[in-house]
Order: C-alpha cells, then sequence, then structure tokens
C-alpha cells in the first residue's frame, strides 16, 4: 500500500500555499495535533528537546524555528534549571498568536519570520528547534543553509518531523491512517478543505531519515545523526555547527 496521490501546491506556490493554509487552521491547529497523534507528539517534543543539549549553554539564546504554536518553545522553555530565552519564530502570525502565553512570561519572545530569510545574525543562537517545519519549507536545502548561519559554532541544531515506518506491517497500517482517517478527520475539526490532505502528501516527498542527514551535512552540518520515534512514525534528527 502506497500513500495516494493528493494535491500539492507547486514548488513555486508552496511558501503562500502553507502560509495561508496554516493561518487558516491556527485556531484548531493545537486541538488536532494531540487528538490525531493519541497525544504521543507531547513525549516526541520532550525528547527532541532532550537532544538539543541546552545544558551546555546556561543562560543562553536558542531559536524554535517554524514555531507554530509555540509547543516545543514551550517544552524547551519549561525545562527545569533552563535559564535563557527562546525565540520563537513563524511566518504564520496567527499560529504565534494562537501560541501566545505557553512557557513562562518572557522566556519565549515571538518573531514574525521567515526560516528562509531569518531577520537575526550570524552565530546568534545557542541551539536551533524545528518541529515538524522543515518539511514545509519552499527550499529545504536554503533552510538549512539558513539555520546554520544563525547556530553558534559547536552549538546543535535539532529537527522533528514525520518520516515513514521502515516495518512493512506497520507502515501499511499508518498509510491507511494517513490516507483516509487524518484527512477526514482533519477536514471536519479544521473546516479546512485540504490541509490535512496535504500533510500526508508532504510526509510522501519529504526525504527519508538518512536522506535528511545527508542533506543537513551537505548544509554545513557535523556529526548528524538520527533517532527514530514510535516505530518510524517520526524522527528526531541532530547536527552541529
Amino acid at each position: 500500500m502506497t500513500l495516494a496521490p493528493a494535491p500539492l501546491p507547486a514548488p513555486t506556490d508552496k511558501r503562500r500555499y502553507v502560509r495561508e493554509m496554516f493561518s487558516a487552521i491556527a485556531p484548531r491547529y493545537d486541538l488536532l495535533n494531540h487528538l490525531l497523534s493519541l497525544n504521543i507528539d507531547r513525549s516526541w517534543r520532550r525528547k527532541a528537546v532532550a537532544r538539543l543539549a541546552w545544558e551546555a549553554h546556561v543562560p543562553g539564546l536558542f531559536l524554535d524555528a517554524c514555531a507554530g504554536t509555540l509547543d516545543l518553545a514551550a517544552e524547551l522553555a519549561g525545562r527545569r534549571g533552563f535559564a535563557g530565552h527562546v525565540v520563537a519564530a513563524d511566518f504564520a502570525p496567527p499560529m504565534l498568536r494562537r501560541g501566545a502565553g505557553k512557557g513562562a512570561a518572557g522566556v519565549v519572545r515571538l518573531a514574525a519570520a521567515d526560516a528562509l530569510a531569518l531577520p537575526f545574525r550570524e552565530g546568534a543562537f545557542d541551539g536551533v528547534t524545528v518541529g515538524f517545519g522543515v518539511r514545509n519549507l519552499e527550499d529545504l536545502d536554503a533552510g538549512l543553509r539558513e539555520l546554520h548561519r544563525v547556530l553558534k559554532r559547536g552549538s546543535r541544531l535539532v529537527i522533528l518531523d514525520f518520516t515513514t515506518p521502515p516495518s512493512a506491517p506497520l507502515r501499511s497500517l499508518y498509510f491507511l491512517y494517513f490516507r483516509w482517517i487524518l484527512p477526514l478527520v482533519g477536514r471536519v475539526i479544521s473546516r479546512h478543505p485540504t490541509a490535512y490532505a496535504y500533510l500526508p502528501a508532504s510526509v510522501a516527498e519529504f526525504p527519508p531519515p538518512r536522506g535528511l542527514a545527508a542533506r543537513m551535512e551537505s548544509a554545513g552540518f557535523r556529526d548528524c545523526d538520527f533517532r527514530l520515534l514510535t516505530g518510524g512514525i517520526a524522527a528526531i534528527h541532530w547536527g552541529q555547527r
């Protein structure tokens, strides 16, 4: 069984489509994330933050790119012993507004910014996270280079995103869920006609874990590695500048 073809935006139209889509589904985004993942996404975020090695930079300044409604930024900011700040950047302001208030007051700062053209100086951050965001970039390689640019030398990028399970039985169940159940539930609750059909289609086109690790290396990262989560439904990638 394979993922059925779904209408994806043309590469030149992807940025506009993604911004408009996430702006439209922002009011129900958190509900659908937790519902459709059976709350497993919360543990994924905890594991992603654990890979950031933020403890080596206390206090420090961290970037959560493609921050959405700030779940990953808030997870980092809420860690015991965290004494720095997190800049949560996203190019869909309705998503940021929806997440405003998550995390300790004054610790998470919002920035309306595109991950392909971040308004920060080179080497500004002690660590960067991206949760379910690089898959949506119009130009993945350019985005990875930009994330590399804003990291300090020796600091780490951590990416959390969906992937395809390597086990054939699990992959068949996963595709069935992604092809039929997720788009139906997502469409009904979000009231958006294509957002939750775009999700499985974008995962199908996303590089597999080893491929993404190779793209990170090409962007300048070193010591790149990954860990599969929940049987390979998602994966955490990391690499050092």
